[in-house]
């Protein structure tokens, strides 16, 4: 019991050592520019009216059924708001407001409709919250300036490895969902996605050759399973930023995703000797700042039990999907939140057939009636997003006076260049199912055999890191 205690109170001590603020307070200004710039990006390029406003139907998460979007107007303005809150949190004033306001407004706009989710919205939410936590202002801020008063300004060894570890999760995660064979044995669905970069210039005529595919498979599997130790390694971490600055470049020259690669790029930061921004700012202290080390009882001992929970709840969690069996790609339960970062391509159609009492003959009822184009996109490859549109167009015809109504469907999906097969048995009634976390059996066997070469003549397809 005695050894346990030490060895604790040795952790608690160690985690609650003070560090120089300069990869901290760097960390603040990059996370805040960076949630600045999406939320204008997203007023720029009108995707504020397009994701909140032109849907008629949101597809809900379980639990979060009760999230709504605002007016247009109201939606616009959430987004100026966090502008302006990415902006506060950079400069560090009235910080610890504004990044729980930019929390939980951000996490809100998240949770407004399914077809949004990106994993790197996630991250920013996850990265959000821990920084709730962590006195980012004490440092280089405005809020230091004005002298704001302070509970604990000290920033302490935790917090980096707090950071550190999130970061990590999401490059492991997303490397070892890619330890399957499409990915590193047929070099799919990378294969598919370079056959429509072949216009790119310079590199077109290379891209589109089959062995440039499974290169790059390996090298993307090699990379974000290892990245995190080359980072953290100090001879390394040179030479290894300079190899994410090459690979986040690469990406976001063949593929649109986002800001993934500038928040990747912004986050790795966090590996480095905390020191490092003292050597480019003067002003900055290179030394950390006298300070004890609070005792480990109370509140803060609770606290500290919370935070080691919820890391080891985001190691865990991603897990979830071998849960289910099957292939997570095509069953997609247990896909969410678990980082699975340009994994798959999937592209499918759905159509309904609805009979109700009285009628003899199925009647055909189309997403489009209901869903924006992209919302019907992203909806056709996941069953638990077709089961919710069969369940809101059953709500709508017993409100209308039917009875007894029945809805199935005919969904097809292709996975990876594979033949599109049944995705969901079409002779079962979705009315009568209700979503759960449990295995679904009335989700079809994911195809089998290897993926089929790409023909010439199939339209270009577009990588999606949901």
């Amino acid at each position: 019991m005695g050894d346990s205690s030490s060895g604790l109170n040795a952790l608690w001590s160690r985690g609650h050592a003070p560090v120089p603020p300069g990869s901290l307070v760097a960390f603040r200004v990059l996370f805040g520019l960076l949630g600045s710039f999406g939320a204008a990006r997203f007023l720029a390029y009108g995707w504020v009216d397009r994701f909140f406003a032109q849907p008629t139907h949101f597809f809900h998460y379980q639990g979060f059924e009760w999230v709504e979007p605002l007016s247009p107007m109201g939606m616009k303005a959430v987004f100026w708001v966090l502008v302006a809150l990415g902006l506060m949190i950079a400069v560090g004033l009235f910080y610890r407001v504004a990044i729980v306001l930019f929390f939980l407004l951000f996490t809100y706009v998240e949770l407004i409709d399914v077809t949004n989710y990106l994993n790197h919205y996630y991250l920013v939410s996850l990265l959000a919250l821990w920084m709730s936590f962590m006195p980012l202002s004490s440092r280089a801020s405005l809020d230091q300036r004005f002298r704001l008063p302070f509970r604990d300004g000290t920033l302490r060894r935790w917090m980096i490895v707090a950071l550190r570890l999130q970061v990590a999760v999401v490059y492991v995660h997303a490397g070892l969902a890619k330890l399957t064979g499409d990915w590193l044995l047929h070099g799919q669905p990378m294969g598919i996605w370079m056959a429509a970069r072949t216009d790119t210039p310079w590199i077109g005529s290379l891209v589109g050759e089959p062995w440039v595919a499974l290169a790059m498979s390996w090298a993307g599997f090699l990379y974000d399973t290892t990245i995190p130790v080359w980072l953290s390694w100090r001879r390394t971490r040179v030479p290894a930023f300079l190899v994410l600055l090459t690979f986040h470049g690469f990406t976001h020259l063949l593929f649109t995703i986002g800001l993934f690669p500038l928040i990747m790029t912004c986050a790795a930061t966090i590996f480095f000797d905390p020191s490092w921004p003292s050597r480019l700012v003067r002003g900055l202290p290179r030394e950390p700042a006298e300070a004890t080390r609070p005792p480990m009882r109370g509140w803060r001992a609770g606290l500290a039990a919370v935070g080691v929970a919820f890391a080891l709840f985001q190691v865990v969690f991603p897990l979830r999907a071998h849960l289910y069996g099957g292939n997570v790609l095509w069953h997609e339960q247990g896909m969410r939140w678990s980082w699975r970062v340009l994994c798959r391509e999937k592209a499918g159609s759905v159509t309904y057939r609805v009979r109700w009492a009285g009628r003899s003959r199925d009647a055909l009822v189309y997403p489009s009636r209901y869903l924006t184009a992209h919302q019907e996109r992203e909806m056709a490859g996941q069953p638990d997003l077709i089961l919710q549109l069969a369940h809101h167009i059953a709500d709508e015809l017993r409100a209308e006076g039917r009875q007894d109504v029945e809805v199935r469907v005919d969904a097809i999906a292709s996975l990876n260049g594979r033949a599109p097969v049944p995705l969901v048995d079409p002779e079962v009634d979705l009315a009568t199912i209700r979503d759960s976390i449990a295995p679904a059996s009335w989700i079809t066997p994911e195809p089998s055999g290897p993926p089929l070469p790409l023909h010439p003549s199939d339209p270009p397809l577009r990588p999606t890191h949901r």
